[in-house]
Formats: C-alpha cells, sequence, structure tokens
C-alpha cells in the first residue's frame, strides 16, 4: 500500500471515528435534557445555567469541538509541506 494510501485511510478512520462521538454526544445529551425538563427541573432553577445538563453537554462539547478539529482540519503533513517551501524558498531567493 502506498504512503498517501495509508494517510487517506488514517483521515478516513479519524472522521469515522468523530463522526461515531458526535452521535453519541447527541443522543446521549438529548436524552439528559430530555430527563431534566421532565423532571420539573427547569422549574426549580428557572434559567438553563442552574440545569445540571449544562456542565455534562459543554464539557463533552469541548471534546467534541477538538475531535473535529483532528479529524478535519489538522493536516500535519501540509503544515510541514507548506514550511518546507517556504525555507525553500527563502533559501533559492538569497
Amino acid at each position: 500500500m502506498e504512503e498517501r494510501d495509508k494517510q487517506l485511510w488514517q483521515i478516513a478512520r479519524k472522521r469515522a471515528k468523530f463522526k461515531k462521538h458526535l452521535a453519541s454526544y447527541i443522543i446521549v445529551n438529548g436524552f439528559l435534557w430530555a430527563m431534566w425538563y421532565i423532571t420539573d427541573g427547569r422549574r426549580e432553577h428557572g434559567d438553563i445555567f442552574g440545569a445540571w445538563p449544562i456542565w455534562c453537554t459543554l464539557g463533552w462539547g469541548i471534546g467534541i469541538a477538538f475531535g473535529y478539529y483532528d479529524a478535519y482540519h489538522d493536516s500535519r503533513e501540509q503544515d510541514t509541506m507548506k514550511e518546507y517551501q517556504k525555507l525553500k524558498n527563502k533559501e533559492e531567493n538569497k
């Protein structure tokens, strides 16, 4: 298998893993918010930050955001190639 194919498989795995985590996040947090709503939690606290599910949603959401970045925007190889080209051009222009 070529090196490029290995890299594409790695990217595909990261993206599939992210999609599974996102689905879990939506299902679990939807369930937590529904439980809070059904048990009249919103009447007791009155505001959204008094709701206990917000802490689960925000905490896990930070992890989801990092997972998204890693799966869709983290291109270390491209960054390395860009830096290499900059240095190469700089040397050629001397």
